[in-house]
This record gives C-alpha cells, structure tokens and sequence, in this order.
C-alpha cells in the first residue's frame, strides 16, 4: 500500500468540489444543522413579515393601489378606484353586522410623496403628502375657480357671524359653582409637577375665560395688577396661589377693554347644508370628500355640514385644536344627542378636517402648523424664552410647517392617531395649526369636518339612528341633522 501523497507519476490531484465541500460538511454536520436551522427560521420570518406588511398597506388603502410617485402611471379607470358606495358595501361584508368597524386611513408613505386619486370619474388628482405628524395631505385644484367664488357668494347670502370661542358669563358662572380647591387647581395648572407655577403653565391654559389671546406680558401685567407674585420673579409657589382671591382676576379682565386683535379668534363664518336637496356643488364637494377620504359615505352625510370662514385685513386664528379629548367625563357633540347619555363636558370629535383655500391672499394668511413632524412633543416646549409658537400674529414664521393659500387647493389631516385597529385612537397632539395674520387683503377659507366618536359602540349607535330617522322621513332626517345637530356648534376648538 503506497503512502499518502508518494507514486510514480507524483501527487494526486485534489479531489473534485464537491467532494471537498462533502468533506467539510461530514466534519461539521453539527455546526452546519444549526446553522441551516436558523437561517431558515430568519427566512421564515422576514417572509411572513413582508407579507403582513403587505396585506396591511392593502387593506389601509381600502384594497386599492395606493398610486406611483409623481411621473410614474398612476391608476386610472373606473378600475382603478371603485365608487364609495361599493367600498363601504365591502367593508360591511367584511366586518359582518353593524354599518362598519373599521375606517380606512391613506398612507403619507414620506414627505413629498406623490400619488393620483380620482376624485370625480375620468379625471387625476395629485396629492401630496406635507407632513406624517400628523398625517397631513395637500390636493391642488381640488375646487374650480368658479365654485370657490360660488361658495362664497353662497356665505355672503346666508350672513357670516361673528366667531365665538367662549362666552364670557358662561365661564365666570361655571368657575363660581366650581367646587374645587385652590391646591386642586394649583396642581392643574402645574404642569411639571415641580411646585412652582411658571408664566408659560398658566398660558397653555390661556385660551379659558372669555376668548382673550393671553401672552407672557399680559401675565406679568394681571400678577402685578393683583398683586399675586410679591417677589416679581414670575413663579407662583402653592402658598402665594392659596393667598389669591381668583374673582380679582375676573375682575381685572372684565375692567380690561378687548379688541379683536386680542381674542383667539379674529374672522366671522356661517355654515352650509350639504345634504340631499343642497346646491348641487355643495353635494359635489361632499361625495369628492367621501371619495378623498375613502371613509363610508353615512359617516361623511352625517358630519357638521360646510363652514365657510372670511378673515379681513388683521384677521388670525391663533393654534388650536380641531377636535378635543375624550375623557369618561366628556361626550363627542354629535352622538350624545341619539345616545342620550349624560357627561360633564362636550367636544366637537373631528376625526378629519378638508379644508379648502377660495381665494388668493395678497398678504399672510397661511396655515401653520408649528410642530409638524417634530421628534416629540411637549406642551410647555411650544413657549420658549417669550416666544409662543401658538401665537399666530407674532410668530407664525417659527413654525415648522407653514401652507401658502392658494385658490381651489384643499389640504386634509387626520386629528387622531388610529387605535391600531381600524378606528379611531388618541388625539395626534401634532395636529395643532392655525391661520396667520392675514396683512392685506381678505382670506376666504372652508372647512369640512368628518365626525367620528372615539367610542365605537357610540358611534355605530348613532349611524343605526340617524339611518332610522332617515327610513321613517326624508324631511324629518334633514330637520335634525342640520338644526337639531348643529344649529349651537359655532364653537370651534
């Protein structure tokens, strides 16, 4: 027997590839068996992840595409984009009984991504996504010339009002027949929680009282006028807060004279009925909103109808919310009045706002929204050294995010997060915006608002109500929806 590596003609040639790599794995058939183990087990992994993701971008989008970036084919078609009315049909086939369970929300994918949408048969809309906190949408030509001047002409014949935020005997009533402590409201208004009551924890409750816009000088003015910071260091400790007597407080504002550059808001509106029998423009706009928002067409029929805003020379709204908490001890506006339940508070539950730019404005007027898309966020951050972010006539050009009117453009948010499970969820904090002192000119805006109650089992009730009033009578369902539900809404948060 030759040994290994001697012969005649030399050494042997190595053995073939394969039987090298034969070799490896019989030495490593362990380590190779593990290996493989969970390399599979990865694999599985990401593949099911992907398909998740998949079925989840599908379903978000209502079962549809979800549109190509700006230059690429986006769908076209009666194909493309089915009709709302057989969207909501498959959606309550999906979800079994009741009207629905689950509201379809677009996907903003990232900041400046394009997409089409057919908002009327055979005709391409762009959208554009401006932010995703919140989740925010930017639709030029959305209105034509000729229906941003109708609907104003419209406003004009029905009458604008002045814009209310609260009335002033209303707050001094409720705040004497609040039985609450001193220390109870101390801690309310102690944000922190440090025991020192700052200038700027007192102004994120500012927009309380009789609609007064309070900024950090007029703070100091009312402490001194009061004589509620003895050290004038600005900060109240508990002990300085129980030594006040909070009618004089009432008492300097009520003595105080207020302008209309003062108040929170500043502009004057009116509202127009949108439902069966209205202009037909007014009905066009509504079915492009239900097919915008892809939401089911009773829960668009049954919101607060079209508010049509004028802001003169000098007009602003200064930051706010569209839509208020819900708490156990508040009810959304729209379904306490089918539910007949009893809370302490009311709010308007806006899960959308649209709104729509009429005009051209020669001076200001844009729409802020100062935190969007911020990392986080924190109350107290919006006021720094002075400077409000929230103040809309002085500091509009530190927001983040500021939007140019420009005639027949609509933009679209969500106000709430979702719930994670197709329906709606906490209030989206970044949502805060407001409109800029208009310098020159007139600003001419509207708003649609879809109302949807956080509280499913609500909501669902309320739409099972409003479809049974409308079964029984077509009139009488167009007698409660605008004048029952909405004649005292003219509070906007």
């Amino acid at each position: 027997m030759e040994s290994e590596g001697s012969g005649e003609h030399g050494p042997e040639p190595p053995p073939p590839m394969r039987d090298r790599l034969a070799g490896i794995q019989k030495g490593n058939s362990v380590c190779s068996r593990s290996y493989f183990v969970v390399v599979m087990v990865f694999v599985h992994v990401y593949i099911l992840n992907v398909i998740a993701l998949l079925l989840y971008v599908y379903y978000s989008n209502g079962g549809q595409n979800g549109g190509d970036t700006a230059g690429g084919p986006g769908p076209t078609g009666p194909s493309a984009t089915p009709a709302p009315e057989h969207r909501a049909q498959q959606l309550r086939q999906q979800d079994g009984p009741g009207p629905y369970s689950y509201l379809p929300r677009l996907e903003g994918i990232k900041v400046g991504y394009k997409q089409k949408i057919e908002l009327v048969n055979n005709k391409m809309h762009d959208m554009k996504t401006l932010s995703l906190k919140p989740l925010l949408f930017e639709i030029p030509n959305f209105l034509s010339e000729k229906e941003c001047k109708l609907l104003i002409h419209l406003a004009q014949l029905k009458g604008l009002q002045a814009s209310q935020i609260l009335p002033v005997d209303g707050y001094k009533e409720a705040m004497e027949n609040l039985e609450i402590s001193k220390a109870d409201i101390f801690n309310l208004l102690d944000h922190n929680q440090d025991g020192q009551l700052q200038i700027k924890e007192v102004l994120t409750h500012s927009r309380l009282g009789n609609g007064r816009w309070m900024t950090p000088e007029n703070i100091r003015e009312m402490y001194t006028a009061v004589k509620a910071d003895p050290d004038g260091n600005g900060v109240l400790s508990l002990e300085e807060f129980k030594k006040l007597n909070l009618r004089d407080f009432h008492k300097y504002l009520g003595n105080r004279e207020i302008t209309l550059n003062d108040l929170v808001r500043n502009s004057q509106h009116t509202w127009l009925y949108q439902g069966e029998g209205a202009h037909q423009v007014l009905r066009s706009i509504r079915q492009r909103v239900i097919r915008l928002t892809r939401l089911p067409p009773d829960v668009v029929e049954n919101s607060e109808p079209l508010q049509v805003v004028r802001y003169n020379a000098g007009g602003h709204y200064h930051a706010h919310m569209d839509s208020g908490p819900v708490f156990p001890e508040t009810a959304c506006a729209h379904t306490k009045l089918t539910t007949n339940e009893s809370a302490a508070f009311e709010t308007s539950c806006r899960y959308v706002t649209v709104l729509f730019y009429l005009n051209n404005v020669t001076g200001g007027g844009e729409t802020t929204f100062p935190i969007a898309d911020n990392r986080t966020y924190e109350e107290l951050s919006l006021i720094q050294n002075d400077i409000d972010l929230r103040d809309t006539r002085k500091h509009c050009d530190k927001g983040n995010l500021r939007i140019k009117p420009r005639q027949g453009t609509a933009v679209f948010w969500y106000n709430y997060l979702s719930d994670g499970k197709g329906w709606v969820g906490d209030l989206d904090e970044f949502a805060l915006h407001g409109g800029c002192l208009v310098t020159e000119g007139t600003k001419w805006i509207a708003n649609n608002w879809i109302n949807v109650d956080p509280n499913k089992a609500r909501q669902l009730w309320f739409q099972q109500e409003m479809a049974r009033y409308a079964k029984d009578d077509q009139e009488s369902q167009k007698e409660w929806t605008v004048d029952k539900s909405y004649k005292d809404i003219h509070v906007d948060l």
